[in-house]
C-alpha cells in the first residue's frame, strides 16, 4: 500500500485525469451526434402541409346568360391549413390565393394571405371566407351551361376550390410552390330549412417539386 507521497499516487491521479479527459471527449462526441441528428430532423426533412375544408355553405348559385354568361353566388368556406414541421416557419413569397371553379372554369379568385405572411411551426390556421357576387363572368361554353342545368335540377352543385401559394422555409434555400384542389358538393341552403351537416374534405396536394 503506498502513501500520499509515493509515485503510485501520482500515477493514479494521472489516470484519473486521463479518464475524465476521455470521458469529456466521448460526451462531446455524443452531444455533437445528437445535435446533428436534431438539426437533420428539424431542417433536412420537409413535411407537407395539410389543408382541410372544415365547413362550406352555398346559399345562392344562379346562372346568368345576358348580356354574357355569368354566375351569381354566395359561398362561405372555412379552411384549416396546418404546418406540420416542428422547427420550420413557412413564409409566403407569393400571395396565398383560392380560385373558385365550376365545370373546370374559374369564376372568382380570393386572397387568403398576402406575400410575407408567416405560418409558425406546428400551427394550424383557420381561414374563414365569405364571398359573393351578383354577376361574375365565366366562360362556361355550351357544355358548361348544360352541366349547370343538369346539376340545378338535382340541387347539388359540384364546385372546386384550387389553392396556390409559394413559400420559403426556415434554413432552406429552395422556394416551394404549393398547389391543392378541394372538390365540393354543395346543396343550396334555403332560409329556414334544416341545416345539412357538412362532411369535411381533405384537399389533394399536387406533386411537389424537387427538394420540396
Amino acid at each position: 500500500m503506498c502513501g500520499c507521497d509515493d509515485d503510485c499516487c501520482g500515477c493514479i491521479s494521472y489516470r484519473t485525469r486521463e479518464n475524465i479527459k476521455y470521458g469529456c471527449i466521448c460526451f462531446g462526441i455524443v452531444a455533437a451526434i445528437v445535435l446533428f441528428a436534431v438539426l437533420l430532423a428539424a431542417y433536412a426533412f420537409l413535411r407537407h402541409i395539410t389543408i382541410i375544408v372544415e365547413d362550406a355553405s352555398l346559399t345562392r348559385f344562379a346562372l346568368l346568360t345576358s348580356p354574357t354568361t355569368a354566375l351569381a353566388y354566395n359561398l362561405s368556406l372555412t379552411l384549416s391549413v396546418r404546418n406540420p414541421n416542428w422547427a420550420m416557419t413557412m413564409k409566403n413569397t407569393e400571395p396565398f390565393e383560392a380560385a373558385y371553379k365550376f365545370d373546370g372554369q374559374q369564376f372568382d379568385r380570393v386572397l387568403l394571405a398576402d406575400k410575407g405572411f408567416k405560418h409558425s411551426p406546428g400551427k394550424t390556421i383557420l381561414y374563414r371566407l365569405a364571398t359573393s357576387s351578383e354577376s361574375d363572368y365565366v366562360s362556361l361554353g355550351n357544355a358548361g351551361v348544360a352541366e349547370y342545368k343538369k346539376e340545378n335540377q338535382t340541387g347539388v352543385f359540384e364546385l372546386q376550390v384550387a389553392l396556390t401559394r409559394k413559400v420559403s422555409y426556415t434554413a432552406r434555400y429552395t422556394k416551394c410552390k404549393i398547389e391543392a384542389t378541394c372538390p365540393l358538393k354543395l346543396r343550396i341552403e334555403q332560409p329556414g330549412a334544416t341545416t345539412v351537416v357538412f362532411e369535411k374534405v381533405k384537399c389533394k396536394l399536387a406533386k411537389a417539386e424537387k427538394n420540396c
